[in-house]
């Protein structure tokens, strides 16, 4: 399917604080099929590597039909990676804490060294704040994962309350009718899974980049689940049934489960996607159709855990408030530890390296 001029933009995260610490899909980066290249920053904070990122997205703007804005969870801000789909290449920050090492380096993948444009001798004088403000950065994160480990407990015992009124079996029948009517087996094709985040807990709140959706789906089923017990079993039959059936799909993880569960599903090629909606996770798609969780549960059954299920999202609301918190001071820390760096880099060297990395993707383009 060929997407239209104003859709061709894709805002997406590849890695997202969560309650085991960060976690990301960032060898998705890594793809040497087909002639693809990556370009690895390595680099401080404060050095431009976010500023390069944005220029050579400015720039596949004109040439690329498709690009994929990778986002900070840290800093929406800034970016972490961009990915043209033209050009056959990505460029991303593979620094802490997504770190990417080369695996083929030169031939497939080139290391991109902002570190030689800084003044090392000015950067040791500030060594203690330094280590300090990096230490104290740290610190935050370690306190973010603890409030998302509490809030997806809590979160968890709210499933695990509505999986003992779900009515599986009604589930697994659904999948399958929904299946057979809209994922067609392709013959002679292999799908293929892109893992992708669309939402993730930011100094900004949660932010969801819904606009991803419109951009690639016209058809969306919106799957309502306030508990999820529901979601993740249809997720999880749609996805191994979309790849099944040969096509080459975006799956979208929860950041509260970032190797578990799926919480969206894009499939570009038929226009078509699935997505999640509840109290703290909604794209704002224009539903094709919505499937309530409430038609496989026991609703009666449900509303004696009431009290329960009302205590357990306010507390998790609460701790999801205290960890966007946590990372607006991370935030603010940072950009103290920027300042050293900014004092310390040779941006004429920055740019000279700038340019040699964006001709490289203008060149990929008219390949």
């Amino acid at each position: 399917m060929e997407l239209e001029k104003d859709s061709k933009i894709l805002d997406f995260f590849l890695g997202a604080n969560s309650p085991a610490g960060f976690a990301g899909y960032f060898e998705e980066l890594v793809d040497i099929q087909n002639g693809h290249r990556g370009y690895v920053i390595k680099g401080g904070p404060g050095t431009g590597k976010s500023s390069l990122m944005k220029r050579v997205a400015k720039v596949l703007e004109g040439a690329d039909e498709q690009i994929e804005r990778i986002h900070c969870s840290s800093d929406p801000d800034s970016l972490d990676g961009v990915i043209g789909k033209t050009a056959n290449a990505s460029i991303a920050d593979g620094t802490a804490p997504h770190v990417i090492e080369p695996g083929f380096p030169g031939a497939c993948q080139t290391t991109v060294n902002l570190c030689a444009c800084w003044d090392e001798a000015l950067l040791d004088q500030s060594r203690e704040e330094i280590v300090r403000l990096s230490l104290k950065n740290k610190a935050f994160h370690a306190r973010c994962t603890r409030y998302l480990k509490a809030a997806r407990a809590l979160l968890a015992d709210n499933e695990t309350i509505a999986a003992e009124c779900t009515d599986y079996a009604k589930v697994q029948l659904f999948a399958k009718k929904l299946i057979h009517k809209e994922l067609p087996v392709k013959k002679g094709s292999v799908g293929r899974a892109h893992k992708r985040l669309l939402s993730a807990v930011t100094p900004k709140g949660i932010l969801m980049y819904g606009e991803t959706v419109s951009a690639l789906c016209q058809r969306v089923y919106v799957i309502r689940d306030d508990f999820g017990a529901v979601s993740r079993m249809l997720m999880a039959k749609l996805l191994d049934a979309a790849v099944a059936a040969g096509y080459e799909v975006y799956a979208c993880y929860c950041p509260l489960e970032p190797t578990v569960r799926v919480e969206h599903l894009l499939i570009p090629e038929l226009s078509l996607g699935f997505v999640t909606a509840n109290k703290f996770v909604d794209t704002g798609a224009k539903p094709f159709r919505v499937i309530n969780f409430s038609r496989f549960t026991d609703i009666e059954k449900l509303r004696k855990k009431k009290q329960r299920i009302s205590f357990n999202k306010k507390a998790a609301t609460e701790l999801f408030e205290e960890a966007v918190a946590i990372l607006k001071e991370a935030k603010a820390n940072h950009d103290e530890l920027e300042a050293f760096y900014l004092a310390a880099v040779d941006f004429d060297k920055v740019n000279a390296v700038a340019e040699n990395v964006i001709q490289a993707f203008q060149s990929r383009c008219q390949m």
